[in-house]
């Protein structure tokens, strides 16, 4: 069974440096979110005032420290499989050609001696045990006078020798902001916001997208200097899962497949590029798609191919005839009735409202009103294309989850895209208006609404609690993105 351990690192009280305001605080958030979102099984803590650990000073002094690392490297508690992450907030200084953590009795004029190296580190680290190490540093808050360039470029340069996923709270050249209002580091509340309920960043290439638009933002916002975080990871471990409760289905089999033979995951992809083949030459027309449909629908009954019959509405959804026998099946036992009226005579409003209602009474999330990830990771596929044949029938091919998911594809979407993708996305189907993002009330509920308007009220709640018009959310990024993905594998 995979375990996950790390160390958390915040230093205040420097006996030769400017103390520091929030980085103990940084460290005791960091340790709280991942021992109670992230389910670690166990982080350690060493702070100015933490505890013992088995009658052994956790004070953040030089020697404790390198102990701590030492039998870290040296046990064998951790196996190749668990996860190991190191967390330090307080100062770092790149002494030479040389980047160092400056541990509580750092001396600046005495860093070779007094000081932690990273190369030191980094080889305790990789002699550990796991072969998925996280390195994580706010530790830009001082700057050389004499070249104003703090740590990262052996760090960066190490990481990729070791294959340890490094993550830097700012560039070399820049220095990493302490927001009063905030009490932490503009770096470590993003980071706190990624791995929480805000961002749900479930794998190392979701943070990377996260903190690099979420910190400068910040940083913008408070009137402080520019600061971009520095991510360096292994190609390899860019879908690695690091918080398994947000992880969606594609994370889950991007982690997979990367981790099987060259040859074997080129068969894999082959075998999906064979079967999308055969989907798209079966259906080439929209005559053939209505006769499909038509014969699945009254051959089968209650059996209905329904994996099939996705397919075939996302292909060829904008052309499905409005005489078409309604499908009204829930896996779940959900009455479809009223939605169906509702579309039908043109409501939008109200059909959308309602397409959420269904939606949380299908994933049993009324009372909490809002979607996770695991109830989008087991929303019935029968719920799904019920409620998107609904709205692409009596929309005349205009709205739908699957009219969303192909605009979603043209403007480069996928399960992993970017913000700058889901703005993309917003401006396309006028959720998104001058590079503001709508009110739910400012929309547009007529029937010129621009292709793929809705369902919208369902996106606003996807992984985020309802607050007016709060689609913009990097949040709601990722459960569209999910929900897409289970529309993908329905039509598998």
């Amino acid at each position: 069974m995979i375990k996950n351990w790390a160390l958390a690192i915040g230093i205040n009280q420097y006996d030769f440096l400017q103390p520091l305001k929030y980085a103990k605080r940084d460290a005791q958030l960091m340790q709280n979110l991942l021992c109670n979102e992230a389910g670690f099984d166990r982080v350690f803590l060493f702070s100015d005032d933490s505890p013992d650990i088995g009658g052994e000073s956790t004070r953040p002094y030089r020697a404790n420290l390198r102990r701590c690392l030492r039998q870290i490297a040296e046990n064998s508690f951790i196996e190749p499989e668990d996860n190991f992450w190191f967390f330090f907030s307080g100062h770092g200084i790149r002494h030479g050609d040389d980047d160092y953590l400056m541990p509580a009795d750092g001396d600046p004029d005495d860093v070779e001696n007094t000081a932690i190296s990273i190369q030191y580190l980094t080889e305790c680290l990789r002699r550990c045990g796991s072969d998925n190490v996280v390195l994580i540093l706010d530790a830009c808050h001082y700057q050389q006078k004499r070249s104003g360039e703090g740590i990262g470029r052996q760090i960066q340069q190490l990481a990729r020798q070791t294959g340890v996923i490094s993550i830097l709270s700012c560039s070399p050249h820049e220095a990493s902001a302490e927001i009063d209002v905030l009490q932490t580091g503009a770096f470590t509340h993003a980071l706190l916001e990624g791995l929480g309920i805000q961002g749900q960043c479930a794998t190392v290439k979701r943070l990377q997208q996260y903190l690099c638009f979420r910190v400068p933002e910040i940083v913008a916002h408070y009137k402080y200097p520019r600061q971009t975080p520095d991510i360096t990871q292994p190609v390899t471990k860019s879908h690695l899962i690091l918080i398994p409760k947000y992880a969606t289905l594609e994370d889950i089999a991007k982690q997979q497949i990367n981790t099987v033979p060259a040859e074997v995951k080129q068969n894999l992809e082959l075998a999906e590029a064979l079967k999308l083949g055969v989907k798209v030459a079966a259906v080439h027309t929209v005559m053939q798609t209505e006769k499909v449909l038509s014969e699945l629908w009254v051959g089968s009954g209650d059996n209905l191919n329904h994996k099939t019959l996705f397919s075939l509405n996302a292909i060829a959804s904008p052309h499905i005839s409005e005489t078409a026998i309604d499908y009204l099946s829930s896996e779940r036992g959900v009455d479809y009735t009223h939605l169906r009226d509702l579309l039908a005579s043109g409501n939008w409003r109200e059909a959308d409202r309602e397409t959420l209602k269904l939606m949380l009474k299908v994933a049993a999330r009324t009372q909490a009103g809002w979607l996770n990830i695991e109830s989008i990771n087991n929303f019935p596929e029968i719920d799904l294309c019920t409620i998107d044949q609904l709205w692409v029938k009596y929309s005349h091919g205009r709205f739908g989850f699957s009219v969303q998911k192909r605009i979603w594809e043209s403007v480069g979407g996928d399960f992993d895209a970017d913000y700058e993708t889901w703005c993309q996305f917003g401006d396309r189907i006028g959720w998104r208006r001058h590079d503001n993002w709508l009110f739910y009330s400012d929309l547009n509920f007529s029937s010129t609404a621009p292709v793929g308007h809705f369902p919208a009220a369902g996106s606003v709640n996807l992984l985020t609690v309802w607050q007016g018009w709060a689609v913009g959310l990097f949040s709601c990024l990722v459960g569209f993105s999910a929900l897409a993905s289970r529309l993908g594998k329905s039509s598998l």
